[in-house]
Formats: C-alpha cells, sequence, structure tokens
C-alpha cells in the first residue's frame, strides 16, 4: 500500500496475464445513467432551441429527434440492448445476416471489380490491363450497345489470365452473342470452362427494367451449363441498380432484388436444376451510396431476406446470397466532381462493412464521359487503400451488434418484404413491370426524394451546397449512350446542373455571367451571414452576385449600385431588426431603378415591395428558375 506524498508501485503487464478487475473499474464509480435521465437532458436541450414547448413532456424527445427516410421507417436517435431485433446468427451460417462466408473478407478482402465500357476494343484492353496490374481482381465488362462490341472481346481481354481473372460479362440482349463468344474465347486460350471465374451476366428482366424490351435467350441452358461444368461460374446477375437509378428507395431496390431472384429460381427450377444448384447461379448487384449505415443495412437485410427465400425453398444451407456492391450512379455529379472521390470512398467503406462481395468503385468523371487513366486509377486505388491500409476487410462484420444497425437492418428487411409481398401478389415482377406497379412506386419516391433535393433537405456538396462558379471541369471523351427506354434514370444533382448548363450558356453567348444584386444592408456584422447565404443559393444555379460598398444604407445610392451592376433582380441581405426600418424604401428604389424582382434573405413575412424570400428549406430550384427567367436566360 503506498502512503500519502509517495507515489504508488507502477504494476507491468505482459500478454497472456490476467488483469485483476479492480483495475478495470472505469465507470463503475459512476451511478448509471437512465433512459429517463437521457429524455430529460434532451428535452432541456431542445426546449433552448426552440424546437419543444415548455409544456412537452419528457417522453416526446424521442418523436421530436426520430428521422424518418423514404421507406417511412423510424431512425430512433437513442437505441439500447432494449430495443427488439431478433439474434442475426454468426457469420457464415443461417441467417447470413452478417456474412455468407465465416470469416467475411478476412482472409483475402473483397473482389476488387473495375468496369469498363469503351466501345474501343484495344483502349479497354489497356485500361484492362493496367487495372489487373495495379489492385483489381476481376472485371466488369460491358458489352453491345453503350459497350465494347462483341466482336472485340478478345482484343479487351487480350493478355488477360483468364483462369486468374475473374471475368463478369454485361451484354443485355447481346449475351445470344457474348455468351458463345466468351466459351469461344476460353476455348481459344486453352483454359478449361472448370477454371473460369465470373457471371455470365444474364438478367432478363434487369434488362427489361431498363429497356422495356423483352429478352428470351437460353438462360436455363447456360445456367445448367455454368452448375455442371463451371463452378467458378453464375450465369445470372438480379442487377438492383436499375430501380436504384429510378429513385427507388433502399426497401424498394431490395424487394425488387428478392422478386427478380425468385422469378429466375422458378424459371432454373422449372428447367430442371436442383433448387440448390439454382441457388448457386444467382449473383445479386446493388448500390452502395454514402449514406454509409443505409448501404451497410441493406446489404445485411438483403442476405437474411434471400436466406429466408431458401428457407422457404427447403434448401436454407444454399441461401448465402452473393453480393456485387456498386457506387451509386444516382448519386454521382458532374459538378464538382472531384467531390465524388469522397462519395465513392464513403460508399466503399459501407459496401465493405456491409459485408459485399465484391465492390465497384466508380471513377470520379463518370458523368462527364469515359473515364481517364488517373481516375480509375483513383477508383481502385480507393478500395487499396479500404483493405490494405485502413484494414476494413480485416473483421467479419464489425457492424454486427451495434443496436442501431441491427434494428435499421431488421426493419429494412421487413419493408423490403412488404414490398416483395405486393409484387408476387401482382403475379410476379414480369407482371409488376409490365402493369407499371413497379415504375409508378419508384416514380412517387422519386418526387419525394427530388421535392427534398429542390428544398436543399438532402444537400449536394459542390453543386446545391458551396458551388464554385470558376470551376475548370475535366474534358472526357463523350460515352455512348446506355441503352434505354424503360425506367427512367435519375441523378440527384440533375435539376441544378440543368439550371448551371442554361447558365454557363448565357455566359458563353453574352460574355457576362447572369448577375443579381445583393442589397446589402448596414455592416458587414449584420449582413455577412444572410447575404453568404443567398450568394451560396444563387450560385447553385450558375448565378452571380454583385454586392455595394459596406455600410452603404441610402436607398438612391443603393438604387444607382444597382444600375451600375447590370442586374435586373435584387436580394435584400440583412437582420431582421434592420428589414423592419428599412426594407419599404429600399425596394421600392430598387423597383424603380427597374428591378423586375426583389428577393428577401430571411423568412417569409408581410414585407413591402419584397416579391419572395430566401430562407432555409425555401424551394432553391423554384427560386432558381425563377431568376434565370428574370434574368433573361433562356
Amino acid at each position: 500500500m503506498s502512503h500519502p506524498g509517495v507515489a504508488a508501485p507502477v504494476r507491468t503487464y505482459h500478454p497472456g496475464m490476467t488483469v485483476p478487475s479492480e483495475t478495470l473499474r472505469l465507470a463503475a464509480d459512476f451511478p448509471a445513467a437512465t433512459h429517463e435521465q437521457w429524455q430529460r437532458l434532451a428535452l432541456g436541450v431542445l426546449r433552448k432551441a426552440g424546437l419543444a414547448g415548455e409544456d412537452a413532456p419528457a417522453e416526446a424527445v424521442e418523436e421530436l429527434l426520430v428521422r424518418r427516410g423514404y421507406d417511412e421507417l423510424a431512425l430512433a436517435p437513442l437505441h439500447t440492448a432494449d430495443d427488439p431485433t431478433p439474434l442475426p446468427g454468426p457469420p457464415g451460417l443461417f441467417p447470413y445476416t452478417r456474412g455468407g462466408r465465416a470469416t467475411g473478407a478476412v482472409v483475402a478482402g473483397w473482389d476488387v471489380r473495375q468496369r469498363h465500357a469503351d466501345p474501343d476494343p484495344k483502349a479497354t484492353g489497356e485500361a484492362v490491363r493496367a487495372d489487373l496490374e495495379n489492385g483489381a481482381t476481376s472485371l466488369w465488362l460491358v458489352l453491345g450497345d453503350g459497350g465494347v462490341p462483341v466482336t472485340g472481346l478478345p482484343a479487351a481481354l487480350d493478355g488477360v489470365y483468364l483462369d486468374l481473372a475473374g471475368v463478369v460479362l454485361d451484354a443485355g440482349a447481346a449475351a445470344v452473342e457474348a455468351v458463345p463468344a466468351w466459351y469461344a474465347l476460353l476455348a481459344e486460350r486453352g483454359v478449361p470452362a472448370a477454371k473460369a471465374r465470373g457471371n455470365l451476366g444474364v438478367d432478363p428482366l434487369g434488362w427489361r427494367a431498363r429497356t422495356g424490351q423483352r429478352w428470351d435467350g437460353p438462360a436455363d441452358e447456360w445456367a445448367r451449363r455454368c452448375a455442371a461444368d463451371s463452378p467458378g461460374l453464375r450465369a445470372m446477375t438480379v442487377d438492383a441498380t436499375a430501380y436504384h437509378d429510378a429513385g427507388g428507395s433502399d426497401a424498394q431496390e431490395l424487394g425488387c432484388a428478392l422478386a427478380t431472384g425468385v422469378a429466375y429460381l422458378r424459371e432454373l427450377t422449372g428447367a430442371g436444376l436442383a433448387v440448390p444448384a439454382a441457388f448457386g447461379q444467382l449473383e445479386f448487384r446493388y448500390a452502395a451510396t454514402a449514406d454509409q449505415f443505409a448501404t451497410i443495412a441493406k446489404l445485411r437485410a438483403g442476405r437474411r431476406l434471400w436466406a429466408r427465400v431458401a428457407q422457404v425453398c427447403g434448401a436454407p444451407e444454399a441461401g448465402a446470397q452473393r453480393q456485387h456492391a456498386v457506387t451509386s450512379t444516382a448519386m454521382m455529379t458532374a459538378r464538382d466532381p472531384w467531390v465524388n472521390m469522397l462519395r465513392t470512398t464513403l460508399a466503399c467503406f459501407a459496401a465493405g462493412v456491409g459485408g459485399a462481395d465484391a465492390v465497384t468503385v466508380q471513377p470520379f468523371d463518370t458523368c462527364l464521359g469515359l473515364p481517364d487513366g488517373f481516375a480509375r486509377r483513383i477508383a481502385r486505388n480507393t478500395q487499396s487503400l479500404l483493405l490494405e491500409e485502413a484494414h476494413v476487410g480485416r473483421v467479419a462484420d464489425p457492424a454486427g451488434g451495434s443496436w442501431y444497425v441491427e434494428r435499421y437492418t431488421e426493419e429494412l428487411a421487413r419493408a423490403a418484404w412488404a414490398w416483395f409481398t405486393e409484387i408476387e401478389r401482382a403475379g410476379g415482377m414480369a407482371a409488376a413491370l409490365g402493369s407499371g406497379l413497379v415504375a409508378d412506386r419508384l416514380a412517387a419516391t422519386w418526387q419525394r426524394r427530388a421535392e427534398n433535393l429542390a428544398h436543399r433537405r438532402d444537400p449536394l456538396t459542390g453543386v446545391s451546397e458551396f458551388p464554385s462558379l470558376e470551376e475548370r471541369l475535366p474534358v472526357r471523351t463523350p460515352a455512348p449512350p446506355a441503352p434505354a427506354g424503360g425506367l427512367p434514370r435519375h441523378r440527384y444533382a440533375q435539376a441544378y446542373e440543368a439550371l448551371r448548363d442554361r447558365a454557363d450558356a448565357h455566359a458563353t453567348a453574352t460574355g457576362a455571367r447572369p448577375t443579381v444584386f445583393l442589397a446589402t444592408l448596414g455592416p458587414a456584422a449584420v449582413h455577412n451571414a444572410r447575404a453568404g447565404f443567398a450568394a451560396n443559393l444563387f450560385a447553385a444555379g450558375g448565378i452571380a452576385t454583385a454586392r455595394p460598398p459596406v455600410g452603404e444604407d441610402d436607398p438612391a445610392r443603393l438604387a444607382a449600385e444597382f444600375t451600375a451592376s447590370d442586374a435586373t433582380v435584387a436580394c435584400l441581405c440583412s437582420s431582421d431588426r434592420t428589414y423592419a426600418q428599412a426594407v419599404e424604401p429600399v425596394a421600392r428604389a430598387l423597383a424603380e431603378a427597374g428591378a423586375v424582382r426583389v428577393w428577401l434573405a430571411g423568412p417569409p413575412a408581410d414585407q413591402p415591395g419584397v416579391d419572395g424570400y430566401l430562407y432555409a428549406g425555401c424551394d432553391a430550384v423554384a427560386v432558381l428558375e425563377t431568376t434565370l427567367r428574370d434574368l433573361g436566360v433562356a
């Protein structure tokens, strides 16, 4: 025992030595916190922020802080061990929520799969070899319309060891020519079909969803061949990204994937394949977004749902869903494309944590055309860094056991199962596509998403928030148009980028960028916050802003500055107190000077002479549409 004023002896512990429990008391000296205490403290913060009334009960705090996504799942602000969720089971065992393999990606990492769609077979071959030599472990090759001609397959895979590198074909209707060409190439190179790895990529319902066209190729024949002769090859892909790109929610994407997978199971078993063999012929492709927890929960829920299908089919041991995660096309932007590197890094991280078997990171310049070598390098190095330096693949299901993730997975699975059963009641996936049920449901979700994007409740960095009018976009070779005609393809940034394109075209044609005059009232400390807010909002539509000298409050001088700016639209920027005294004379002076519209940066109020208001949550797209029209931008 030590004495006052005498240092206590230092204890040294070594690996394998048992540490006395009293040395690990941690927070044991503090009373245990209760849920009721958290409610009272959180409610106090909400009251100070003006988000809860003084008479609000403590129990109301959860509802005040709950967040609801596009599937209307209630994401609570606090999750505890009391949240009812089923046991997810260990990795590698039914219900496979925690992964289809006991070791997850721990042993070899996930499959780094890069996509290639350059119609020039020679250029594709060079890019393919660069990828495989620098970290990629498999290839995703688009053939036919929107990709490499089927006749260019040998050149695109020139120098590739087909018994080592997995190849996933994506040929759509051209699969009728592409699959025989693939087998012919294997024979020509002397590679036994038993050693080939990858996927033939046959996806008739996915093709119909994207193009509206039916495809009736010998999918069952190819599946039987793969099952009999090529254990490393799968015949069919369930590509659910078509439903994500059409604006669908996570549960809708999962439900459509499940319904498609069940349709393929019926087809394959009807053609004579045993149930376990039919399950072994399918690979599922999902979109991974920068919402990392949503992506993690989606992949975990997808495995659990497919395991349930296998259980109902009497083959639970065959229910380990093989998943290919692709960074979302819908979230990618053409403006400020370098931010896409951050989005895809988050999405790739989430896909790895969520247990994807294969991951594709799209190059940051995807929306601008065919990616160059630098963009492809960054895409594959994103995966290499997460695997080799961040060690994301060293833990099996790292999100497992998180009360939040487990609850999210459970509720997402239930919502997806409800949508799946609705599709089944409608006659199955083919019938639901034909009747418009799927299209209508996805369109409704997209309308809600578009509304949130327009009001900037779903912000887009570099596009709807913090855009740069001085950016110089990289120039890329145009990409071949992807087959269309079915479900629409949306990108979250499309409305803002269309406005930017209009403003840029006007600037090129006239030599001057459309400009709004910011009538800043009072000293900088008074007006700067709202002036910055207004400038940021207008820049999202490609509109520049001009300001008078700081401290200029005289209506006549402000009107003269407005006239000198050549603007036809003005926006008042100051504090509420200043507005109460100065709005009417300044707005009148601006109107007399030729302002066709006077905005006010601040919450809506009955201000004389003001035509509209800019505030957090306003319809930014509508504001920008109106402003461009007022500025004479066609």
